[in-house]
């Protein structure tokens, strides 16, 4: 294909995507009243918890219609993911060589189970966090809560923690790209074991144990799990580097 009609074929491909989100968002707006009722309930638990008053405010005349669009956009690109996703590939894959298709698929089908399943970690985790944040307000204090303000909190959490177990998929692609060992994976165990405890330790209330566990466990697991998908691609390049040495020395 030429540069135009590249050009064209990404226009293509950029429309189809936007017309997916657009309709994504379509039906996030009928769902933003849900979506919105389920991300206040850790607000409503402060009330039983720390026997205080605590509301959402909405300071400025358009802040409830601009928290409804911001919603149904981000519940559009949820929805509409598998459409952009798909775009993305299409543009992208033709000019990919076999190696470099396989990686890509290898990433991007493991990468978003593990984005999502850190998304409901996060999502899980999430009411602590609120519980755990507001109790430092004096006991007679009310906890009058912005809500654009807890929106982006609550999207920053999850998506932080959804990046969080992404890792390392990251870690082994390093591996494959020849920027780090194997061992020098397995070597940093203890670091990454402390990193990821104090990550959960934040996350979740110090009281609330069962939550940091829950946590904690299935992120150091991928952790090890990168280090031996680490360990058998360096053993095989090991092997592969032996045999051109052998054919070399004849």
């Amino acid at each position: 294909m030429s540069l135009g009609q590249h050009l064209i074929e990404l226009r293509k491909r950029l429309f189809l995507a936007a017309a997916g989100i657009l309709l994504g968002a379509v039906a996030g707006w009928m769902l933003s009243d849900f979506v919105w009722d389920q991300l206040r309930e850790p607000i409503y638990a402060i009330i039983n918890a720390q026997h205080r008053n605590a509301q959402i405010n909405y300071p400025d005349i358009t802040s409830a219609f601009d928290l409804k669009l911001k919603i149904s956009f981000y519940v559009g690109l949820i929805v509409s993911s598998p459409v952009w996703l798909y775009q993305i590939f299409a543009f992208l894959v033709p000019g990919l060589t076999r190696t470099e298709k396989a990686y890509t698929f290898g990433f991007f089908f493991t990468a978003i189970p593990l984005f999502l399943a850190g998304c409901a970690a996060g999502w899980y985790v999430l009411p602590h966090v609120v519980e755990l944040m507001t109790s430092f307000a004096p006991a007679e204090d009310s906890a009058f809560i912005n809500a654009q303000n807890y929106f982006d909190f609550v999207l920053k959490l999850v998506v932080a923690i959804g990046i969080a177990f992404v890792l390392p998929v990251f870690i082994v692609l390093l591996n494959f790209a020849g920027v780090i060992s194997a061992s020098s994976i397995i070597k940093s165990w203890r670091i990454a074991i402390l990193v990821i405890t104090l990550f959960t330790a934040i996350a979740t209330p110090a009281a609330d144990v069962v939550s940091m566990f829950l946590l904690a466990i299935p992120m150091v697991a991928l952790y090890f799990a990168a280090y031996g998908i680490a360990f058998l691609h360096d053993r095989r390049a090991a092997k592969r580097a032996r045999a051109v040495e052998k054919d070399l020395a004849f």
